[in-house]
């Protein structure tokens, strides 16, 4: 079970600065992209996967330094409060705007906006999130 941690933990690191980075270009050029939803959804399911293994692993006897258990529990929270941060800047965007009353080129200036902003949130979020997983594999007994 051990090795299964260890592997999916490189998955997690891989995953999520595949993710950061090509997020974090995206934001910087501007440009939508539906790939990169798929690569960060990949990302959080390394993220849930890894902690429940992790967990698994400490209800199983095995032993894990606090800092390793912080450093595995803080990529949970932050993917989480990355989702709320971006649920309340689509919002912000919006503001008080009637979507229905603006032209069809407005509407779409402004989901593109949303998109760019969400992108940013997300690319910021997984390269924390990378950095994290650096830092918990540092405090891991594997290495």
């Amino acid at each position: 079970m051990p090795e299964v941690h260890l592997l999916v933990g490189v998955c997690l690191i891989a995953a999520n600065l595949v993710a950061g980075v090509w997020g974090g270009y995206l934001w910087l050029e501007n440009r939508p992209s539906a790939g990169f939803w798929y690569a960060l959804r990949v990302a959080q399911v390394t993220v849930i996967l890894q902690a429940g293994l992790g967990l698994l692993l400490v209800f199983t006897g095995h032993h894990a330094s606090d800092l390793h258990i912080l450093y595995g529990v803080l990529p949970l929270v932050v993917s989480l409060l990355a989702e709320v941060i971006r649920a309340g800047s689509a919002a912000q965007e919006l503001g008080d705007i009637d979507v229905r009353s603006l032209s069809p080129e407005r509407q779409t200036q402004l989901a593109l906006a949303i998109v760019r902003r969400d992108t940013g949130i997300m690319a910021t979020a997984c390269l924390v999130i990378f950095l994290l997983a650096l830092r918990a594999a540092g405090t891991s007994s594997a290495f």
